[in-house]
């Protein structure tokens, strides 16, 4: 029975999320900034968008994942919000210039990949 108080205590922490770490906030910060610099397109569900459109777009996903506390890192917001179309699971991709498009996810780990590796 206690342990049932325990838990409907905590509900209301697990219901609202928690607040990400800095360097979290500051990696998807920079994925966010990379992209909407980057002069490339994104296609989410079969339609070509401008990168200040998608960055719009994946900042909406991001502050949803957030509020149910379902993002922790960069690397779960890349696989949650930055890979896929949860409305038809379609994967989204990135084309830059003439370069033949890249899966989103590839494109932003290798942005946060480089991100890590200028901080080191």
């Amino acid at each position: 029975m206690k342990r049932f108080f325990l838990f409907i205590l905590l509900l209301p922490s697990l219901a609202f999320g928690g607040e990400l770490s800095p360097s979290v906030k500051q990696e998807i910060a920079y994925l966010f900034n990379q992209l909407k610099s980057s002069g490339c397109e994104f296609n989410r569900n079969g339609t070509w968008y401008s990168a200040s459109e998608a960055v719009d777009h994946l900042n909406k996903k991001y502050e949803y994942l957030v509020r149910k506390g379902l993002v922790s890192s960069a690397e779960e917001f890349i696989s949650r919000a930055g890979s896929e179309s949860s409305f038809s699971g379609k994967p989204y991709q990135v084309k830059c210039g003439a370069t033949q498009p890249v899966q989103s996810a590839t494109w932003l780990n290798a942005e946060l990949a480089k991100y890590r590796k200028g901080k080191g």
